[in-house]
């Protein structure tokens, strides 16, 4: 083979692998996008009246100024 036929010969293979490369990427991207969709979508919704279950009275820091009678 001489230099020339060497040299078209990698570039051939280069695009080619580059056009394989750029379909599989795209194909993950893709598939990543619709993958986070679709968990955001069946966790969206989720609050209602009983989530996350706060309760006032538990958590009111109502005796933080009070002082020691001793």
């Amino acid at each position: 083979m001489t230099d020339e036929e060497v040299k078209e010969a990698a570039q051939a293979e280069a695009e080619r692998t580059f056009e394989g490369f750029i379909k599989w990427s795209k194909i993950t991207t893709y598939g990543a996008i619709a993958f986070l969709a679709i968990v955001a979508a069946c966790n969206f919704g989720v609050e209602d009246d009983t989530y996350p279950g706060y309760n006032g009275e538990q958590y009111n820091p109502s005796n933080i100024n009070v002082k020691d009678k001793k």
